[in-house]
């Protein structure tokens, strides 16, 4: 982020000054808890948006949680409130002011002619995480259809704000990010990215259902941001996945195959990383992407063994799963990142998660009993067939112990009575030798 480009004296610095020096913004970041979060919950939610407020860019100079039962309709937290946090914010040289809650256009407008320095919020600074985050071209589409549907309605009074690309939170995006004041402008691309991405997918279904033809049982890894999914996934299919110490790093779902210790082999997905109150504007646009998720068999719900909320980040996840249609998959949660709690911190924690196992991505420990316990999940949400395999077809056989998992084998005067566990596609193939 490289939004101001002067020196602390004042002094403009020189384009080659600016490259040698990463300039952080400085932030002023506000909360008031506002609705049914009680005081921790408001200050852990606070803690949170330094986080994103720090992968985005900035540094947290202040944060300052301001208690209240509603929000003022023209300022959130008050004029009074304001006035005196514009004074802090002076003192403090602010760039941005972030608030942990999202603001109405009325109330952004009247902040800015307060503070004098962009005001975003919550949703704005995740949009622009995810703007940072797209790599693929689909990645793309779906943060800046994003971008727009937040930006619409708030055009009115920004004058040209609105009509140059920024460098500053809640300003940037990939693909065209030039955003003209005509709404009739900004509501046909909005047009164009969604008949774009419907195309795209299109193209993921038909990838999906292929996937389904060929039988391969779907596992797809789901979990609050920087759980530690991609370097799960990396360790369990040795992949190459980028992973970095960041929130939201993986935005493009990644797919590999794993071979499992029975032989059969399954597909591995790895998606994006959830957020308390992710903007229902990305749900949209990632909707297609999402919708992986819902055609998995088991999803793997990875945790953080040293969150500080636990079950507050497993709420924040299922929110999400349900307005895609994943609420009632089957779930195995995975407890990572043992390796960085002691043992009375695990032991609560999966206390409090029962069926839960624990693991290190980063070390390897657990994970061979993950995989185990992988298939065996899988094996229980197969279906169990009967079959009659005469004896010139042992291609039918060895088809069965590649595809499931033969439970019982009796050898019989015209061939081989098969008790079997298949995959719910696969066991069509074999409907011609099912036993009466």
């Amino acid at each position: 982020m490289t939004r101001r480009h002067e020196g602390r004296t004042g002094r403009r610095l020189t384009a080659t000054e600016v490259d040698l020096e990463v300039v952080r913004q400085r932030a002023l970041l506000i909360g008031t808890g506002f609705g049914t979060r009680d005081a921790e919950e408001a200050e852990e939610s606070l803690a949170e948006l330094a986080l994103l407020a720090d992968t985005a860019g900035a540094d947290a100079v202040e944060i300052v949680l301001q208690r209240r039962d509603t929000p003022d309709p023209a300022t959130y937290i008050g004029k009074g409130k304001a006035e005196e946090l514009r004074e802090a914010a002076v003192a403090l040289d602010v760039d941005v002011v972030i608030f942990d809650d999202e603001l109405s256009p009325a109330q952004q407008r009247n902040l800015e002619r307060i503070f004098n320095v962009d005001v975003v919020d919550r949703v704005a600074l995740i949009l622009d995480i995810f703007a940072q985050h797209a790599g693929s071209l689909e990645g793309m589409l779906q943060v800046e259809l994003a971008q727009l549907r937040y930006r619409l309605p708030r055009l009115r009074g920004r004058g040209t704000s609105l009509s140059q690309q920024g460098g500053g939170i809640g300003t940037r995006g990939p693909g065209e990010t030039q955003l003209e004041v005509d709404r009739r402008r900004i509501q046909r691309r909005v047009t164009r990215l969604e008949r774009q991405l419907l195309e795209v997918g299109r193209t993921r279904q038909t990838q999906r259902k292929a996937r389904r033809r060929r039988s391969m049982p779907t596992v797809a890894l789901v979990g609050y941001t920087n759980a530690g999914k991609s370097t799960l996934l990396n360790r369990i299919t040795e992949a190459d996945v980028l992973v970095e110490d960041r929130l939201f790093s993986t935005l493009d779902p990644t797919t590999r195959r794993l071979r499992m210790p029975g032989g059969e082999v399954i597909l591995v997905s790895d998606t994006v990383g959830f957020v308390r109150r992710l903007p229902h504007q990305l749900v949209e646009a990632f909707r297609s992407t999402l919708e992986e998720v819902a055609d998995a068999d088991l999803l793997l719900h990875v945790v953080d063994a040293g969150a500080a909320d636990v079950a507050g980040q497993l709420r924040a996840v299922r929110t999400v799963l349900a307005e895609v249609g994943a609420a009632d998959l089957p779930e195995q949660i995975v407890v990572n990142k043992i390796d960085t709690v002691d043992d009375a911190t695990l032991d609560g924690v999966l206390a409090e998660l029962p069926g839960s196992i624990g693991v290190s991505a980063r070390t390897g420990a657990g994970v061979d009993d993950l995989v185990a316990l992988v298939g065996r999940r899988l094996r229980a949400l197969a279906r169990i067939v009967e079959l009659a395999v005469p004896y010139d077809r042992g291609d039918v056989l060895a088809a069965l112990h590649r595809d499931g998992e033969v439970l019982v084998e009796v050898h019989e005067a015209e061939g081989v009575r098969v008790r079997a566990r298949l995959p719910e596609a696969t066991a069509g193939r074999y409907a011609a030798f099912t036993s009466p």
